[in-house]
């Protein structure tokens, strides 16, 4: 949430800035605005998206060479002109971005106020930024040395980074539960939320620690903790194209990214499966074989589209290992004293990796003795740090705001996962796992089959563009995947979407049912088909209109439909990779239909690094 970018070095700090905020733009985007130091510090910022700054900005000379940019989500304070960063101290003299919440702000800003203080905006980022200035007044001390000092007291998570007119040649940075990389160029520094930004000009970057402070000119660069104890960065090579962040000729992002997905699943494959040996090989497993086969439970932790992808994993490590599973919300997990212990296997699911929740969920956890398993796309990020171990879905950056390649691509590693802990554990037949590592291997090019089939998607879509409601259907694990094909059409669309088990649908949501509901059913041939077709004959005779995602070549269930949309035959626990992506498609296309932005959904960021 909140995208930042700076700049320190000798060329023009506006361009870079600028092109930076808008690759950062999926962080957030309620307001945007820039401060560089020309000769005198100048900031410019408005309400609404990056190019609506840019636009007002059109004509002016911006030839700085230091700056510091940010995309606000909105947190304390609605989107506006006053409450859109970066904030100037009361001084003149500060300038300061930040991502994240301060909790015990309003103390802080109490103190302040009585002082005579006054703030221009509702934000903790004013109270902050005046809380370090007021530091570094009363100690006569250095800006570095106020920040250390400032951050002692706060309480929240934050990335911080500061201009000062009295050194026109430095920016100083620091964070604590958000994301900052630092990318290291020749007699010149690139700061940012993540590395899209930086792509461009380096692939050389130092990923920021909690606690530390960064004081970052053209040519130097160094960290020290908040004890002022200095610390050598280390230098990570970026393993990413520019051409990953990139449309590529799609018209937005997300369909980009779901017809990536053949491509995603099979990266996520590459190297860790053979087929033809039947070998699984998962670096994060082997390593630590003993911990995982002797694990008492393995405790799922994630938010949103994660979470969903942490409910199919629940089927297949209980169904392929025979040990319990639970599937927690991380942002209900801390707070509610969870039992947990040594023998506990903690899996933490995340997109970006830096997750607030989830971050803060296994980090109890860990203290509790439990073992951390991560799984994120984002090398480097906070959460692969903290777990004992882990595995990369190797997805690629995700830039639509509504995940897509991303949980297929957790989905394909839960499954990887599953399928070599039960190899371990023996609680599978050779003859089992060499069917599903071979029907595994056949994913990525059935789902291109699908795609291929879009047209027929994008048709049914624009039958049911006006819909008011949608009920999303599925029994045993494509329940979650009607979960997600609900959030889906939430988040792209705005219509209101609920996802239930088909089996639960007479306990209360059948009171829904008339003959303007859409009831989409994950009717795919497995163990439970017999049951959703009955589910489906009862939506019928209430009038509700009735589309399924169906097995090709059911030609029974097909005559059952209003609208019908087939994916190819696999293994029923394989089934959620294929079932979903028709559902993404269908939230793209009605999404478009209604002219909105599918790439920026209003409320949402991609990267939620705030409880």
């Amino acid at each position: 949430m909140c995208g930042i970018v700076a700049y320190v070095g000798s060329r023009q700090a506006y361009p870079i800035i600028l092109k930076g905020l808008k690759r950062l733009e999926y962080r957030g985007y309620d307001s945007a605005g820039i401060a560089i130091i020309d000769s005198q510090l100048k900031v410019y910022k408005r309400k609404g998206r990056v190019a609506e700054l840019e636009e007002s900005l059109t004509g002016l000379s911006l030839s700085a060479h230091i700056g510091i940019g940010h995309t606000r989500w909105a947190t304390h304070g609605e989107p506006s002109d006053r409450n859109a960063h970066p904030h100037v101290s009361q001084s003149g003299k500060l300038a300061m971005i930040h991502n994240g919440i301060i909790e015990n702000y309003a103390l802080i800003k109490q103190e302040l106020l009585n002082k005579g203080y006054r703030f221009q905006s509702d934000t903790d980022t004013e109270v902050l930024l005046n809380f370090i200035d007021d530091i570094r007044e009363q100690n006569r001390c250095s800006l570095e040395e106020a920040v250390r000092i400032a951050l002692k007291r706060i309480v929240g998570a934050y990335v911080i980074v500061l201009l000062d007119v009295e050194n026109p040649d430095t920016l100083i940075a620091a964070r604590k539960g958000s994301p900052l990389v630092i990318g290291i160029g020749k007699q010149e520094h690139f700061l940012a939320s993540d590395a899209s930004p930086i792509l461009e000009y380096t692939k050389e970057v130092v990923y920021v620690n909690d606690y530390q402070v960064a004081i970052v000119k053209p040519d130097e660069l160094i960290l020290k903790n908040l004890g002022n104890e200095r610390q050598t960065p280390f230098i990570t090579k970026l393993d990413m194209d520019l051409a990953a962040i990139e449309k590529g000729g799609y018209e937005h992002f997300m369909l980009k990214e779901i017809f990536e997905q053949p491509t995603t699943v099979f990266d996520c494959l590459r190297g860790r499966l053979d087929a033809h040996q039947g070998l699984i090989t998962l670096s994060g497993i082997e390593q630590h074989l003993p911990i995982l086969t002797q694990a008492k439970r393995i405790i799922i932790v994630a938010c949103g589209t994660s979470w969903h992808a942490g409910l199919v994993g629940e089927y297949l490590i209980e169904e392929l290992c025979r040990m319990p599973v639970e599937v927690e919300y991380a942002s209900e997990f801390r707070y509610r004293n969870p039992i947990v212990g040594a023998n506990d296997v903690i899996l933490a699911i995340s997109q970006s990796g830096e997750t607030a929740d989830t971050l803060v969920a296994i980090e109890r956890a860990k203290q509790n003795g439990a073992f951390i398993y991560g799984i994120v796309n984002v090398v480097g990020s906070s959460i692969a740090r903290v777990s004992h171990t882990g595995t990369y879905t190797h997805a690629g950056p995700e830039i639509g705001v509504a995940s897509t390649k991303a949980f297929t691509a957790q989905l394909t590693v839960l499954t990887l996962f599953a399928l070599r802990l039960a190899a371990a554990k023996g609680t599978i037949s050779r003859e089992r796992f060499l069917a599903l590592c071979n029907e595994l291997a056949t994913i990525p090019d059935k789902i291109a089959h699908i795609l291929n089939d879009a047209a027929t998607v994008e048709a049914v879509a624009k039958r049911y563009t006006d819909a008011r409601d949608f009920l999303y259907l599925g029994r045993g694990n494509n329940f979650p995947i009607a979960l997600e094909g609900a959030l889906k059409l939430k988040e792209i669309s705005y219509i209101h979407a609920e996802g239930y088990p088909a089996g639960e649908m007479k306990h209360g949501p059948i009171a829904l049912v008339d003959d303007t509901l859409p009831v989409v059913f994950i009717a795919t041939k497995d163990a439970v088909h017999e049951k959703v077709v009955s589910n489906m004959q009862e939506i019928r005779a209430r009038k509700g209109k009735v589309i399924a995602i169906i097995t090709e070549g059911d030609e029974f269930t097909a005559q059952l439909c209003e609208a019908h949309i087939s994916i190819p035959e696999t293994d029923a626990l394989l089934t959620p990779l294929l079932s979903v992506i028709p559902l993404q498609l269908m939230a793209y296309y009605i999404g478009v239909a209604k002219g909105l932005d599918v790439d920026k959904p209003r409320n949402l960021a991609k990267s939620v690094t705030v409880e």
